[in-house]
């Protein structure tokens, strides 16, 4: 076989550099999950980092193979997050001069956090490609040295030590689901996975508004969206190294939507107690759109990274309520007459539902001048429970009708 870029041998040495200054996070199966899914399941909680994303791994692997002199003249890496985060921190710790060059549009939150650990972040461009050109240029210009996201041999052997704990945890995983973004997370733990268990299975996961990976593996013309709530895997020029190691060592890659993204991450805070950014719960969400691909199998998936926006989770979080049934907006049509509101409300309380908003409509579209409509935003158990409620309505002569999202 070929020679790939990384070997083993080097997953094996850049697990014993950075041991006890990165996690050996948990590996846990899930009980509640693998019943849902009929299949074994394990979880890698990459999350539960320091920066809360595996991305420490490669980037401290990398800082730890540099010269003196090297050390001296300062590193520069461009991200929109974590790797951002990796490097400045393990660069703090190891008193190297650090340069992270970010987009415009980066939250406030994420450069405050890489400027936290000592890094210089210098925002320029409104795309990852332009940030990226202005980083090689002072790169070129003051002599730093590059360290590159993923297509780098030293942080794709550091990202491969997530699959060695993980089958040092779970000897007899019989597959693993891992996100893709440039390529370095696969492809290191493919190396790694392959060399201690040749038979395992290597399924990666992408969005399917940024499917780069894939379709350079069919030999496509690689085409991606603008944006993705796994903001992680929203790459679209895959790295050359892990591209050649994923085409020789993994079976499989695997295209998710957002809208089952979403579901993963509500679902891994719902039965998991665990917080993931889109990136982090694509495996979930793999498992939810392709689960008959995995029943009956050892199953391990890696929750790659943990950090989110607080105003995006909280809108996913109930975004899946009305996905799920639990909150609904149901219109009725009530006589413009005293009295008539209370029944309505006493009729819905009986039925069980919590009235979580109110509206009355007596202008717009109302079929009479003597009735009104009025708007509910109620809090339901799940679709079961809504239609129940609409029977409920029926029976006591109220005629409602449940709202969809564009209504």
């Amino acid at each position: 076989m070929k020679t790939l870029p990384v070997e083993f041998q080097d997953v094996l040495v850049a697990r014993d550099k950075i041991a006890g200054a990165v996690e050996n996070t948990p590996c846990l199966h899930s009980k509640t999950l693998s019943r849902i899914f009929g299949c074994e399941l394990w979880l890698k909680f990459e999350n539960l980092q320091f920066t809360a994303s595996f991305k420490e791994r490669g980037a401290l692997n990398k800082l730890l193979s540099l010269t003196q002199a090297e050390r001296a003249r300062g590193v520069i890496a461009m991200s929109a997050g974590n790797h951002a985060q990796g490097v400045a921190r393990h660069a703090g710790r190891l008193g190297i001069p650090a340069t992270i060059v970010m987009p415009a549009y980066t939250p406030f939150v994420k450069v405050r956090n890489t400027e936290s650990h000592g890094a210089k972040v210098v925002l320029r461009g409104n795309t990852l490609a332009e940030a990226s050109a202005h980083a090689r240029e002072l790169a070129a210009k003051d002599g730093y040295v590059f360290v590159h996201p993923f297509d780098d041999p030293h942080i794709i052997a550091g990202q491969g030590t997530v699959a060695v704990e993980m089958l040092e945890a779970a000897p007899d995983l019989e597959v693993l689901l891992i996100p893709v973004g440039g390529g370095g997370l696969i492809a290191g733990c493919a190396v790694a996975a392959k060399a201690i268990k040749p038979a395992i299975e290597i399924c990666g996961v992408e969005s399917t508004t940024f499917p780069a990976m894939a379709q350079r593996l069919h030999g496509e013309q690689v085409k991606v969206g603008s944006e993705t709530i796994a903001e992680g895997l929203a790459v679209r020029d895959i790295g050359e190294m892990p591209l050649a190691i994923v085409k020789a060592l993994v079976e499989d890659v695997l295209l998710v939507d957002e809208s089952t993204i979403e579901e993963a991450i509500a679902l891994l805070i719902e039965i998991e107690k665990t917080v993931t950014e889109g990136a982090g719960a694509t495996g979930i969400a793999a498992l939810l759109q392709h689960k008959e691909k995995f029943k009956g199998k050892r199953v391990g998936v890696v929750l790659c990274g943990g950090n989110i926006d607080s105003r995006i989770l909280a809108s996913i979080l109930m975004r899946n309520l009305v996905r799920e049934g639990r909150l609904v907006r149901v219109r009725v049509r009530v006589p413009d007459v005293a009295g008539s509101l209370a029944k309505l409300t006493k009729v819905v309380g009986d039925a069980g539902g919590n009235i979580v908003d109110l509206e009355h409509q007596r202008l717009f579209g109302v079929f009479s001048v003597k009735s009104t409509e009025i708007e509910l935003t109620l809090e339901t158990r799940d679709r079961e429970h809504v239609s129940e409620l609409l029977r409920e309505l029926t029976a006591h002569d109220f005629e409602g009708h449940l709202l969809g999202s564009s209504e």
